[in-house]
């Protein structure tokens, strides 16, 4: 790594003077390599990958400018992404994570319901970008249900028959698709600005207690399946949620609704690390194809 060329671009962006001292390892991703560049008193973050996926960190900046710019959910700003050594690299702001409380933690539910209340004519984004690794279509629509149907589980379930998961997952899967109007019958999404991607990994406190959410696979679309993330993983509190429902109150068909999102998702981690994850999507869908009958 050209530490030399590296930090003459951070200081370029910035406008400051910067040279870097050290480079700390930093751990928690599956996907990138991550370091705390420190010097000049300064520190920032920046994550390394192949070149051939700077459009990944690309699709990055682009969603975390758009979430810094609400000023509603704290967010790490973007300041720079490019190739350096053969390898693509995304610069952000550097967070120094504290303790979680019961007040952070409430205040989370507050901003991420202000965040959703962030709003276009549209579902979709104006440009395509990455889930993990995996690429997430974003095409415009004015209907969530085709929208839905082709960009996220059509899309996940051919990939699927790509990895070699064919048979019964698809069989299902296809029978899954025709019965998506069952699931909003008495309910009309909102295109709503989302997280994308919005699990506990994907969240944190700063040193102050502030809230901060960062690895974005932004969209706009149904709020509901940034709320059904949270639950997929676990590791939001009570709080959070009474806090976001007593701004943004939730649906009632969400309890079904959670199970549909959340598919894409185990799909996803299917397609990209392998049929661990196969039993947990086959389960899903036969839950859901019979909540449909």
């Amino acid at each position: 790594m050209d530490k030399k060329l590296l930090a003459h671009k951070i200081a370029e962006i910035t406008g400051a003077a910067f040279e870097i001292d050290q480079m700390l390892p930093v751990s928690g991703g599956s996907i990138n390599e991550a370091y705390q560049l420190v010097g000049h008193g300064q520190r920032y973050f920046i994550k390394f990958n192949s070149a051939d996926l700077l459009v990944m960190f690309e699709a990055e900046y682009a969603g975390l400018e758009e979430l810094y710019s609400t000023r509603t959910v704290s967010v790490p700003q973007p300041l720079l992404s490019g190739i350096i050594d053969n390898k693509s690299f995304l610069l952000l702001t550097f967070v120094e994570f504290g303790p979680s409380n019961l007040g952070s933690e409430t205040y989370l539910g507050e901003r991420l319901a202000e965040l959703h209340s962030v709003q276009q004519p549209f579902f979709g984004w104006h440009r395509d970008n990455t889930i993990g690794s995996t690429a997430q279509k974003n095409r415009r629509s004015g209907d969530w249900l085709s929208f839905w149907n082709q960009q996220r589980l059509g899309f996940q379930l051919q990939l699927a028959l790509q990895h070699g998961y064919g048979g019964r997952l698809q069989q299902s899967g296809q029978a899954l698709q025709e019965n998506v109007p069952f699931f909003f019958t008495d309910y009309q999404p909102q295109p709503s600005l989302l997280h994308g991607d919005l699990w506990a990994g994907n969240a944190a406190v700063d040193k102050t207690g502030m809230p901060i959410i960062f690895d974005p696979a932004c969209y706009y679309g149904d709020r509901e399946a940034d709320i059904a993330m949270t639950e997929l993983f676990g590791g939001f509190s009570a709080g959070f949620y009474s806090a976001y429902n007593a701004s943004l109150k939730l649906d009632a068909g969400y309890r079904v609704r959670r199970d549909f999102y959340n598919l894409y998702h185990i799909l996803n981690h299917l397609n990209l690390f392998g049929g661990g994850y196969l039993n947990q999507a086959q389960g899903l869908i036969d839950r859901l194809l019979a909540e449909s009958k």
